[in-house]
């Protein structure tokens, strides 16, 4: 592929010409409601973030939906992943390492900063730093003058003009622009940097939405948005609010939106899969969208590492029945994995080598256990952690009673009560046990599923997976400005994560949810969020 000068859906186009995500959008667009009030507040369900509201040290979906609602980015998804400009101008790029990115005029954040060049590039390189320590530090690893050896200005960033920078990177990326929407690159006023920490707990965005003044994040409760009144980007919202309520459990957020007291829900409890469609009729959403599911043995657990843990790995995979877990616990809302990525993508591929690891096959499993007892017996209990508050027991204990019955050992589901509890752990490297995991795309393309996942010190790559042979493989995609020639590398990795297995894939997930009997115009995204700016309520 060779690009000229384009701006970012051009380049976007260009890269992902198939981005052409089934099942994610809705067959016709909404329609407008006369008897919406543009004042009334949305309820949706969500989740406590892990950490205080900072762009790029969040990297959960809890604190990334508020973020995706108070911040604009250089550009925005639509419901079907294709991107659209928000702040910039323009982005344009001769030879896919250096972006000349352009501004709208006037923009500012709530406060009245402005939104410029600098909103960016002092964003982008607190966020690189190692020092700070952010979870989204990997997404600025292309850039030119990033280093994981020591703190690094990203010489790659330099300002033109007040609303004009350029970005240059190491390599060749002609995917870069459709990253830009990805939360870790969103700007910060003037103001976060007189007290970062502060900033986190009442964060100010140039978003759709901003917070409901002082105390309007109650910790551990709910958070609450109004409409930004200055915002005139493509997400104008037609409410006059969002409040995101976190549940600690997806039933009593299920019986709320029965009841008609939570707005929208997207995701459905376990125990509601074989009755929401008819319990809610037309206001129910199942649809395809680009989640996958998994759990991740770290190596340095006992009897996980080497050639021991290579075989223990695809044992305990190939004892898991997938098929009949995501029939009879999930009612077929999920379908069993065949890759790391995600059927909604470009570029996906059932027919990957090595992926009959991912098959229930009881006697090679049984096989694979006993050549990793000859390198050194098992004892204990496999446990594998998951947040009790996001509707997880059910598959857990499906899951271990299949490695449990097939393998002959013990195994058991490890609940800790929320998801900030044992991501805490997880990130601190202080768990001892498996642990779930999962993926909801960041961007709409084959690498967010790989790279910041299993690439060696990535951000989200929880189980310190390294392996020269895929890093390798997963750079030589990233740097190839030809879309098919980039997948297929892609596809090449995956098969280097099929023979390794730094986390056992489940299944992809359908976004289950559903809406109340007062709101209109409900959408779910390509990513499995509603998009609540489009929400309309009587």
């Amino acid at each position: 592929m060779k690009i000229r000068s384009m701006g970012v859906t051009a380049v976007a186009v260009a890269v992902a010409s198939a981005l052409a995500l089934s099942g994610c959008a809705a067959e016709s667009a909404p329609k407008e409601d006369a008897s919406a009030n543009s004042t009334a507040i949305i309820t949706a369900n969500g989740s406590e973030p892990q950490n205080p509201l900072i762009p790029t040290n969040t990297n959960e979906v809890g604190g990334g939906k508020i973020l995706d609602s108070i911040f604009s980015g250089l550009v925005y998804y639509d419901a079907t992943g294709k991107p659209v400009n928000e702040v910039a101008e323009s982005i344009e790029t001769d030879d896919a390492t250096t972006f000349t990115i352009k501004i709208k005029p006037d923009l500012t954040f709530t406060n009245g900063d402005p939104v410029d060049s600098q909103s960016f590039i002092k964003a982008w390189n607190y966020g690189a730093l190692l020092s700070n320590a952010q979870l989204n530090s990997y997404f600025f690893e292309d850039i030119e003058g990033f280093s994981y050896e020591e703190d690094s200005e990203l010489t790659g960033l330099k300002e033109v003009d007040a609303t004009t920078f350029t970005v240059t990177l190491k390599e060749p990326r002609s995917d870069f622009p459709l990253r830009l929407g990805y939360s870790a690159y969103f700007p910060l006023p003037a103001a976060a940097w007189d007290d970062l920490e502060a900033f986190g707990e009442n964060p100010i965005g140039n978003g759709p939405y901003m917070l409901d003044g002082e105390g309007a994040w109650k910790h551990e409760e709910k958070i609450d948005l109004v409409v930004n009144p200055d915002y005139e980007g493509g997400r104008k919202p037609k409410n006059g609010g969002l409040s995101i309520v976190f549940y600690l459990d997806q039933g009593a957020a299920y019986s709320d939106l029965l009841a008609n007291n939570l707005d929208v829900l997207d995701a459905i409890p376990d125990s509601a899969y074989s009755t929401f469609e008819s319990d809610l009729g037309d206001r129910a959403v199942n649809q395809a969208a680009a989640i996958f599911q998994s759990f991740t043995i770290p190596d340095r657990l006992a009897h996980f590492g080497g050639e021991e843990g290579q075989l223990r790995r695809q044992a305990i995979s190939m004892a898991i029945n997938r098929d009949e877990i995501t029939s009879v616990i999930f009612e077929g809302t999920r379908t069993p994995a065949t890759d790391f990525t995600s059927p909604v993508i470009a570029g996906y591929s059932d027919k990957l080598e090595g992926a009959d690891v991912l098959d229930f096959n009881e006697k090679q499993a049984k096989k694979l256990w006993a050549e990793a007892d000859k390198i050194s017996p098992w004892s204990g209990t496999f446990s594998i952690a998951y947040n009790a508050d996001g509707g997880h027991q059910g598959w857990v204990d499906a899951v271990s009673n299949s490695i449990k019955n097939t393998l002959g050992i013990d195994a058991a589901g490890a609940p800790y009560p929320t998801f900030k509890e044992v991501r805490t752990l997880i990130t601190d490297r202080t768990i001892e046990t498996a642990f779930r995991t999962g993926w909801q795309a960041d961007y709409p393309g084959l690498f967010n599923f790989l790279g910041p996942i299993y690439a060696t010190n990535a951000g989200s790559n929880d189980g310190d997976y390294s392996s020269k042979e895929f890093d390798k493989v997963l750079q030589s995609g990233a740097a190839e400005t030809d879309v098919d020639k980039a997948n297929a590398d892609f596809q090449k990795a995956q098969e280097i994560l099929l023979k390794d297995l730094p986390a056992i894939p489940l299944w992809y997930s359908n976004v289950t949810g559903g809406y109340g009997e007062s709101v209109s115009n409900v959408e779910f995204g390509w990513n499995s969020v509603p998009l609540y700016y489009e929400i309309t309520k009587k």
